[in-house]
């Protein structure tokens, strides 16, 4: 079992009262702390993003400067894949 911590926290009346009438009685705990595990998830992965923002320079990729060049660039890497796949296994 996970080990846990009783911690107060501070609801807003209004917030406390529409959890209640949406999570059964004796689950709030769990929402509470599946929606913390999912925020929290959420705000990584925000972080994440804004800690490598400005590594990818677009002009050392002028193969995804347009949709369509994107979608060039992955079709020739899957028909080069296949035909690698192809010399391999046929």
């Amino acid at each position: 079992m996970e080990k846990t911590k009783l911690t107060p926290i501070r609801f807003p009346t209004d917030l406390l009262n529409e959890l209640d009438k949406y999570v059964a009685e004796g689950n709030r705990s769990k929402f509470v702390i599946e929606a913390t595990r999912k925020e929290l998830h959420r705000a990584k992965q925000r972080k994440a993003v804004q800690e490598v923002a400005g590594v990818f320079n677009q002009k050392d990729y002028p193969e995804l400067n347009t949709a369509e060049d994107t979608a060039n660039w992955v079709r020739n890497l899957r028909e080069e894949s296949e035909a690698i796949r192809r010399e391999l296994f046929e």
